[in-house]
């Protein structure tokens, strides 16, 4: 199928690592062009050598999506390097874990800064073009705390679910410039930071993961590939009439029925 991405430009956040570089990967292949960013630049330049094997234009530019100069510079360099934004996923590394009696008013805000304010930033950067264009793809990167909240990740459970809101609210606000918006929801991604779970737990990284699988439906933990690939869908022209969803990539793990 082809998903007519060819000559498109998509913007991947984190996208040194884990499902941010699985997305990128996933649209290069496609024939996209790819512009990609994180935090630590060896790391980031070092993914973009292996997109670019896809034979794929790649534009790597260190920047950290919490703070708002980093987020205008790296769209200006993609507008600057490819004319702009046909594509935004919007990944950030989560929030970490605690309880509410442990967590400060500065966990709170890094928080809402790191998986909402992000993405509003990212979105009103790249909307200009998408809007000149009639044609845009925004995926957020989130988390099945938006459907169901996970043990132990109370700032994840309390901030992502609003992101979920901002992301239908954006749907319809957008659906009339042909902007399609939507959620993806990662269950167990084998991912560094899913193995880094086993450190302290007494466990090998195999059993950690074999403990993790029992109560999947699919009896497994995902890999990236495997959510990548949803997200190049619902990035692609043959999602024409996908928007305001959340959806999960979790295999079966979530319950609920919306």
């Amino acid at each position: 199928m082809d998903l007519g991405l060819r000559g498109k430009t998509a913007l991947v956040t984190a996208a040194s690592k884990g499902m941010g570089k699985a997305c990128a990967l996933g649209l290069a292949r496609e024939g996209a062009r790819v512009a990609m960013c994180a935090r630590t630049e060896n790391e980031l330049q070092k993914a973009a050598e292996e997109v670019r094997k896809t034979g794929a234009e790649v534009l790597a530019v260190p920047a950290d999506v919490t703070r708002a100069a980093d987020v205008e510079r790296l769209v200006r360099r993609v507008n600057e390097q490819f004319g702009g934004v046909d594509v935004l996923v919007a990944n950030a590394g989560g929030p970490p874990r605690g309880k509410f009696d442990e967590l400060t008013d500065e966990q709170w805000t890094a928080a809402f800064e790191l998986s909402l304010l992000s993405v509003v930033r990212l979105v009103r950067a790249v909307l200009p073009t998408m809007r000149q264009r009639r044609w845009g793809r925004i995926v957020t990167i989130q988390s099945t705390s938006v459907k169901q909240p996970i043990d132990g990740l109370l700032l994840s459970n309390g901030v992502r679910p609003g992101v979920a809101g901002l992301m239908k609210t954006l749907a319809v606000e957008l659906g009339k410039d042909n902007i399609l918006v939507n959620t993806v929801c990662p269950g167990r991604i084998l991912t560094d930071r899913f193995l880094g779970g086993a450190t302290g737990s007494g466990l090998s990284p195999e059993q950690y993961v074999a403990r993790h699988s029992t109560d999947i439906p699919l009896g497994r933990v995902g890999t990236p590939e495997e959510f990548a690939n949803v997200v190049v869908f619902l990035a692609s022209e043959r999602a024409s009439y996908v928007t305001g969803v959340a959806i999960q990539v979790d295999g079966g793990v979530v319950r609920g029925l919306l």
